[in-house]
């Protein structure tokens, strides 16, 4: 499988992608080399990737809390002030080694510490792996409030191996194929009808062809000021869902990909409605979710509060909520403004 290159750093796949780990280390001559990792990866992670890792540096591990609640500034204070009393300086290396929070949050500790150190991502879940490494996004939450605080900062190199998804629960591989989906809704078709049909699937096929879409959205529009927004799809709902099952006290939370096949599904009735997008496909995408992930009933009595959190998206200007929308498969309209009612006949859609 052949390295992608994207803006400024190489994306390597499976082992031989450590080499190029151990050649970035040795050209830096870095002082000291701080590992990343959660309570999972430290357990399960860790072990398959220190064998690899070739070098004499100081190597430093940092275990911080799992989970979106935990991905917050107070979390990255305690990194800062761990890397502060382990010795790191501005030529320290973090390599990130974890699913979406830790390549999020890492890559926001290390772009501030001393106004920047390099970083490594190492994704171990598939959806770190299709989203999260890459594209240079960082960041934190505020409260429940999805990726409000961060900052574009690009990796030194991203490490795919898919050894790592051994490690991951059957959940967490079906929360990274709704962003695997959302590729094929939006960029190419095949993706969506090779998990739809799910013929012979082969994983590894399915990542590389994300992450070089996603890479050519990314170097044709870093910063999101254009086609970079169709990365958006299914998540400006979704990502609203996602925090309202957060900060519930009394209701399971759901996976970033659960909420996101939920906005999915909606932002799709949305756009038959607005757009004439064909409700035949509407259902066809439907289908394939609720295939895929258990129903999750939204409570009428639940809807404003989603809405409430759906008006402080980061995507927002002006106040007015802005969704990318489906006039057909691999067609897609950006920046469309969506009444407040259809978004909540869409949530009754999907109810239905």
């Amino acid at each position: 499988m052949k390295t992608i290159q994207a803006v400024s750093y190489p994306v390597h796949f499976q082992k031989e992608s450590y080499t190029a780990l151990s050649n970035l280390i040795d050209k830096n001559n870095y002082s000291t080399i701080f590992i990343l990792v959660d309570e999972n990866t430290l357990a399960q992670c860790y072990p398959k990737f220190i064998p690899n890792l070739k070098t004499d540096k100081t190597i430093e591990l940092i275990e911080i809390e799992s989970g979106e609640i935990n991905k917050n500034l107070e979390t990255c204070i305690g990194v800062w002030n761990a890397i502060t009393a382990l010795g790191g300086d501005r030529k320290s290396l973090l390599i990130t080694l974890g699913g979406g929070v830790i390549t999020d949050l890492g890559g926001f500790v290390a772009s501030c510490f001393k106004r920047g150190i390099d970083f490594v991502n190492i994704p171990t879940t598939l959806l770190s792996m299709v989203d999260a490494s890459v594209g240079g996004k960082t960041g934190v939450d505020l409260g429940v409030l999805k990726n409000q605080i961060g900052l574009f900062a690009n990796p030194e190199m991203v490490i795919v191996d898919v050894d790592y998804l051994t490690t991951v629960a059957p959940r967490e591989i079906k929360s990274g194929t709704a962003e695997i989906i959302k590729y094929g809704l939006t960029y190419d078709i095949h993706l969506f009808n090779e998990i739809k049909d799910n013929k012979n699937l082969e994983i590894s096929d399915l990542i590389f062809r994300s992450v070089e879409i996603k890479n050519e959205v990314v170097l044709q529009d870093p910063k999101e000021k254009n086609l970079r927004k169709i990365l958006n799809f299914g998540h400006t709902l979704g990502h609203a869902i996602e925090s309202f099952y957060l900060e519930s006290e009394d209701k399971e939370n759901l996976t970033h990909g659960e909420a996101i096949a939920i906005g999915m599904v909606c932002e799709c009735y949305m756009s038959s409605k607005l757009l004439g997008f064909p409700t035949e496909k509407v259902g066809e995408v439907k289908n394939l979710v609720l295939s895929i992930y258990n129903k999750t009933n939204l409570l009428q009595e639940d809807f404003s509060l989603i809405l409430d959190l759906l008006k402080h998206d980061k995507k927002n200007v002006n106040g007015q909520v802005n969704f990318v929308l489906l006039n057909d498969y691999e067609d897609f309209k950006l920046d469309c403004k969506v009444p407040l009612e259809l978004v909540t006949e869409s949530m009754e859609f999907y109810n239905e």
